[in-house]
């Protein structure tokens, strides 16, 4: 991936996204990265381990929603970019606990923005030129489409779960600050990120965990649900590319052109498995598949059309659905040592979502 060459303040930078942005400036060299992040269950020190002694890697635990500390890192690092990861983003968990996804992501990108604001304004000449903020967003702000159709940057906003809601309000704060006070944004919705080091409540860690250990393997309803996977170095590109050359006040969606109902998803696990680990006592992992009861208003179908990134920024993902979930699968098999330790602390795999409150 190559660098902006600049400082950049990345927000949430210990987290699934945010810390594969962060090691993939890392390998470039050239940029200062300067990540805050607040290191709750979903933030892991160890992930950033081939960075956290690279003098051109700053990691502060904080929260975005502490204007004041904020205002600090930009007054002392003076950075040329802030990289918006930082967010609560586990669907079922918004569902047990709203609260926290309507301070962290509405509430935290209000205070993130203001902080930006005030940093931006001061600047003059070719660094207030060159500014950016950059925010990443999620295609679960769109709703659920039928069997066809896309969605794309024209396409209204829809929110079904509490977790889509709050994002979705966190891209109107964006937008709204960029067309009321000029604060020069550039936005990404993305469709479904999978790859390393992703904390293993989502779909495709925890079925890899799951069968790898024996355990059955959930799938929510039918297992006919339809997301666009994206594989997470992609995304990353993609981001980059934003920050090169991006245009301000606008929206980019990015996907992976891989739509797979989670059943194909989680069978295309177990063939993995079965052919990566062929003296695994459960082959045929397939086996392990059970349909548990599906979670509350959950949307039927995300498709992304990349045409915008494509045509005006010249990204196009570089992973297949076959090549990304192959490395990913291997990433987990040889790194279940990572698994196991971000995995002691309060989650231990269990169903979440039920809407039990």
């Amino acid at each position: 991936m190559r660098s902006p060459e600049k400082t950049v303040l990345v927000t949430g930078g210990a987290g699934f996204i945010g810390s594969n942005f962060v090691l993939g400036l890392g390998e470039t060299g050239g940029s200062v990265v300067v990540n805050l992040d607040a290191l709750t269950y979903a933030g892991n020190v160890e992930t950033l381990d081939p960075v956290l002694d690279n003098p051109n890697h700053v990691l502060v635990e904080g929260d975005i929603g502490d204007r004041a500390l904020v205002g600090r890192l930009l007054a002392e690092h003076r950075p040329q970019a802030i990289v918006n990861f930082a967010a609560e983003t586990h669907v079922d968990r918004s569902i047990d606990d709203p609260g926290r996804f309507v301070r962290t992501n509405v509430v935290g990108t209000y205070e993130l923005l203001e902080a930006a604001l005030d940093y931006w304004g001061a600047l003059s000449g070719q660094a207030r030129e060159d500014f950016r903020f950059l925010h990443v967003s999620t295609d679960e702000v769109y709703g659920s489409l039928g069997e066809t159709g896309y969605f794309t940057e024209e396409t209204p906003y829809a929110p079904n779960s509490p977790y889509a809601a709050s994002k979705a309000a966190s891209d109107h704060l964006v937008r709204a600050y960029h067309r009321t006070y000029g604060l020069p944004v550039v936005a990404i919705n993305c469709s479904n990120n999978y790859g390393p080091r992703q904390f293993p409540e989502k779909l495709i860690p925890l079925a890899t965990l799951s069968a790898i250990q024996g355990r059955r393997i959930p799938v929510y309803g039918d297992g006919g649900n339809v997301r666009d996977w994206l594989y997470v170095e992609d995304h990353c590109r993609a981001i980059v590319r934003a920050l090169e050359a991006g245009r301000t006040g606008e929206t980019y969606n990015v996907g992976g052109h891989n739509e797979k109902t989670n059943l194909e998803v989680v069978r295309t696990i177990c063939g993995l498995l079965d052919e990566l680990v062929p003296g695994s006592p459960f082959v045929p992992h397939a086996s392990l598949i059970t349909f548990v009861e599906d979670r509350p208003g959950h949307d039927r179908r995300y498709a992304i059309d990349a045409g915008k990134i494509g045509r005006e920024l010249g990204w196009a993902p570089q992973e297949t659905f076959e090549s990304g979930m192959e490395k990913t699968v291997r990433w987990y098999l040889d790194n279940r040592g990572w698994c196991e330790r971000v995995l002691s602390g309060a989650y231990r795999g269990e169903r979440l979502g039920l809407g039990e409150r």
